[in-house]
């Protein structure tokens, strides 16, 4: 089979570019890496030294790290060697110059078999290596327990709070094959109720605790979508559910205070006291400058508790205190843009009927797909293209037209939104997008490390994505491609001729560009839309139709499959989810590639940056950690889910990344590093917050220096953040794209039934003026003219549904 696969072993006499240098050597190609040995010549003159020899200096790729290979043949006479041009993951670009084109295209022939044809995850790397050294004593595929992390935030302790159990409703993973076996979840919902509430979410990804504030015993939840659909379905299980979350850290019974249309009785309560953060973040923010709110944080924390406000108004006629429950702005946070929500109400999903969720606050936030988060990956990738070729810097106008440094900005200001909901306003958020594996693992994540100092730490760090990524589960070995793509190779003179043209595909913008139009997003709709109704009821994707316009094969999660009735049988999304059981080959479906988790590490970059002595780790931990996402040398990211994980036994047949990062501890350590917390000392807080007006590029994980990328800092005259000199810097825009309430709605795409007619005159203009502000903010849904907004509107839904 290694034989088959290559065409070619080893070729002398190759010469390697990267940024106007080169040099020249040896390529050996061998079944999991090609290898770049080259040795300096011996000193001149033959005379004998006493020096040692010239050591051999090496470079060394992983076949499932490469994202584009081009291979351009050239003829002898032409003088031009044949060349192989590689742009990697990790933004490695190098060019390979060959003496002959014979041995250039075995050379590629070998390199796209070796990353497109290994056909199941169980080929690669990971399940043949061995560690050497130190890193061979580790074992740390236990290094996260489930139990032990909720028991420090409180849940399972005697001595802690009494509003949450673990559930074991999932523990043989039949109920949801896509969660964690340990669900955390209020104390007064028994499993029955939560079976039920499992059939109005989206792959019975039910709401489910995934972090506890010490303090003030806040939650941070998540889950995905709810099955709404145009018929606006409900359940009263999962309104029970959600009602006990928001209530689990008052006194009484929970429920007791929701009255049979949803709101809040007027019960006394000893915390109702505590100040409302929008009046007294003023005082705050001059005794802590990581609390200082900008103008468009302090504005969303304004829009949301306005409107909160004159929905819930207190009860001044009878003088009768204002409950802690109605304080408190109890947040749903809806991670997609308005448009896109309402949009998967289409195919039987959509986002919260705030009708039956009276008792919170929704937000909106303008969080962009993953095709987006694709697409702009592909334009810094054109702008950083030509490094293996020349010195030149990146086209800083390229990197700027990439919305790259927009989508980080909104990311950290969501996750903004909701740490100063939980941290300060001691409210309880819920998070999701559409299956609650992507957009919602960013935010949840990220929130957890603006809260708590222990996920600042190596080991914390280590537990956050362990839980919030691995447990939680995320579509890695979708997301990341690690099997590789006929699309992602090309022959340029092929392509330029048009004999081959599949193979230049891999250009993700100018793909988006060839399928505009308001035609292509009603076919898109209506695919959708007939996959939907021919499927499982409670069964969801983020891609249900690929940007071709066919049909995907759709993975159904569905409790439905072999739960209902309880003969336990796995339902056909397991067996999709591991085809190299039955024998099948599995292919990167390149249309659900996304750098999510890429994203995820940038946004931690950006903290680490703001904050230098607040984490224990330092910046080439995470850089390492990026590039062992796509080494594919352990088997932590390998798989989706702890299902998928358990039943490929990758504890047993790979090893942990976190072996090689806990064995060189001391390489990934910041010095600048302080642990005391002290929320009395400035600049020692528990808490730390994204400066979104000071994010820049991650230039060093983009393999270019500070100044090509980021361009010479000068300080603002208004502000003492940074920006960059030629105005690359987006601007500084909320992400919060609408809020709504059972009786309100602002923002652009929110449903015209509810209007501004509350009941609070003051309330509402404020919350008018709010969102008025707000309206720069609401990029590509903001619309600027009646012409604009039907075409707008159809094509986030085509981008929603791809």
């Amino acid at each position: 089979m290694a034989m088959e696969r290559t065409r070619i072993a080893k070729v002398e006499d190759v010469t390697l570019a990267r940024r106007g240098e080169s040099a020249k050597g040896t390529l050996h190609l061998t079944p999991h890496h090609l290898i770049f040995c080259n040795t300096p010549p011996a000193p001149e003159g033959g005379q004998q030294t006493t020096a040692k020899a010239p050591r051999s200096r090496e470079v060394w790729i992983t076949y499932p790290i490469i994202a584009f290979c081009t291979l351009r043949p050239t003829p002898a006479a032409s003088r031009v060697p044949s060349s192989i041009r590689l742009r990697c993951r990790d933004f490695t670009f190098v060019c390979f110059y060959f003496t002959s084109e014979s041995k250039a295209r075995d050379a590629y022939d070998s390199i796209r078999s070796w990353s497109c044809k290994v056909g199941r995850i169980e080929k690669l790397y990971a399940f043949t290596y061995q560690p050497q050294g130190p890193e061979r004593d580790l074992n740390s595929w236990n290094i996260y327990d489930a139990r032990v992390e909720y028991r420090r935030m409180g849940v399972g302790d005697k001595a802690g709070p009494a509003g949450w159990r673990i559930s074991s409703i999932n523990s043989d993973y039949a109920f949801s094959p896509t969660y964690p076996a340990i669900l955390p979840v209020p104390s007064l919902i028994s499993d029955n109720t939560i079976n039920y509430a499992g059939r109005y979410r989206s792959r019975a990804r039910i709401p489910v605790l995934t972090y506890l504030h010490p303090v003030n015993s806040c939650s941070i939840t998540r889950c995905s979508q709810p099955l709404v659909g145009v018929r606006q379905n409900r359940s009263i299980q999962d309104e029970k559910l959600l009602a006990a979350i928001f209530s689990t850290n008052r006194s009484e019974r929970p429920l007791s205070t929701i009255s049979n249309g949803g709101t809040m009785s007027n019960e006394p309560s000893d915390l109702s006291t505590m100040t409302n953060f929008s009046q007294s973040s003023g005082s705050t923010s001059k005794e802590t400058p990581d609390l200082q709110l900008t103008d468009a944080e302090a504005l969303e924390d304004s829009v949301i508790s306005d409107l909160k406000e004159f929905s819930y108004p207190t009860d001044e006629e009878n003088n009768r205190q204002v409950v802690y429950g109605a304080q408190q702005n109890n947040l749903i946070v809806d991670a997609r843009p308005t448009v896109n929500a309402f949009a998967m109400q289409a195919v039987g999903m959509g986002s919260e009927n705030m009708d039956n969720y009276k008792f919170a606050t929704k937000a909106y936030l303008g969080i962009d797909n993953i095709h987006v988060m694709r697409d702009s990956l592909q334009k810094v990738i054109d702008a950083l293209k030509e490094s293996d070729v020349t010195p030149l810097p990146p086209n800083r106008e390229a990197l700027a037209r990439s919305g790259w440094l927009k989508h980080i900005t909104g990311l950290l200001d969501g996750a903004g939104i909701i740490a100063r909901q939980v941290g300060l306003q001691h409210s309880h958020v819920l998070i999701h997008c559409s299956d609650g594996w992507d957009r919602t693992s960013q935010l949840s994540a990220l929130s957890q490390l603006c809260l708590d100092p222990y996920y600042r730490t190596i080991d914390g760090f280590i537990i956050l994505i362990e839980k919030d990524w691995l447990s939680f589960g995320h579509m890695f070995r979708h997301r990341s491609g690690f099997l590789g793509s006929e699309k992602w190779f090309q022959i340029e003179n092929e392509r330029i001729g048009g004999v081959d043209t599949n193979r230049g595909k891999a250009n993700a913008s100018s793909d988006g560009k060839a399928m505009a139009g308001a035609g292509k997003a009603f076919e898109n709709a209506l695919l959708s839309a007939k996959g939907f109704f021919n499927r499982p009821a409670n069964a969801s994707h983020d891609s249900l139709v690929d940007s071709d316009g066919e049909l995907q094969n759709y993975d159904s999660d569905s409790p439905y499959n072999g739960r209902r009735g309880g003969s336990g049988t796995a339902s056909p999304a397991s067996k999709l989810q591991s085809p190299s059981r039955s024998g099948e080959k599995e292919a990167t479906k390149v249309k659900e590639t996304s750098p999510v988790f890429h994203q995820f590490l940038d946004a931690t970059w950006q903290l680490l940056n703001q904050h230098p002595n607040r984490f224990e780790f330092n910046e080439r931990f995470l850089r390492r950690l990026l590039y062992h996402l796509y080494s594919c040398q352990y088997g932590t990211f390998l798989y989706d889910n702890e299902k998928t994980r358990r039943d490929a036994r990758a504890h047993e047949r790979t090893h942990s990344v976190w072996d090689y990062f806990l064995s060189r501890r001391k390489e990934f350590t910041n010095s600048e590093y302080e642990a005391t917390i002290d929320d009395n000392q400035r600049g020692m807080e528990r808490m730390i917050f994204p400066r979104t007006a000071e994010i820049k590029w991650w230039a060093t994980a983009f393999g270019c220096s500070d100044h090509e990328m980021n361009g010479k800092p000068v300080v603002a005259k208004d502000t003492n953040s940074m920006h960059s000199h030629d105005g690359d810097h987006p601007s500084n825009v909320p992400v919060l794209t609408g809020v709504e309430t059972a009786d309100e709605a602002i923002g652009s795409g929110m449903p015209p039934a509810k209007s501004l007619s509350g009941r609070s005159a003051g309330g509402l203009e404020q919350a008018k003026e709010g969102i008025a502000a707000l309206a720069t903010g609401l990029g590509n849904l903001a619309v600027s003219g009646e012409k604009r907004e039907g075409e707008l509107a159809r094509e986030q839904m085509e981008v929603e549904m791809q």
